[in-house]
């Protein structure tokens, strides 16, 4: 991304202004419940996983502050999302991973839950960051 990496990692903690605003359409209604930015945050937010809607809440904690922020889900069943922002090949630059872990099944039911979550939250995620880039880039930040 070419944008300063202290920008994106802001942006990502931002819960009240920032964060909403780069989530893809199969998020929606995100709310705080307690703190807002960063580490001690809660958040409330709408997913449509396969044509459902689901209310899912998340605790945000930062084990490496400035570069690696967590998401883990409270009520559902404990999947935790990371996000991880690291300097980029020159000055100004940053790449950001985005990474679920979920729980599953063991056996074949196990690996057909994981196929269908990769196959489900991989363009969601490039839409994520495509909309990072474009709000860190100056094209839909005031």
């Amino acid at each position: 991304m070419n944008a300063a990496l202290e920008r994106v990692y802001a942006t990502i903690a931002n819960y009240h202004t920032e964060h909403p605003r780069i989530l893809p359409k199969e998020f929606s209604g995100m709310t705080v419940e307690s703190g807002g930015i960063g580490a001690g945050t809660i958040v409330r937010f709408n997913m449509r996983v396969f044509g459902r809607t689901q209310t899912l809440r998340s605790a945000v904690t930062e084990p490496q502050p400035g570069r690696v922020l967590v998401e883990t889900d409270l009520d559902f069943n404990g999947a935790v999302t990371t996000f991880t922002v690291d300097p980029g090949a020159t000055p100004g630059q940053c790449e950001v991973t985005i990474s679920t872990e979920l729980r599953v099944r063991g056996g074949i039911p196990g690996a057909i839950e994981r196929f269908l979550a990769t196959r489900y939250l991989r363009p969601i995620y490039q839409k994520e960051l495509m909309l990072l880039r474009a709000f860190v880039g100056g094209e839909e930040h005031a």
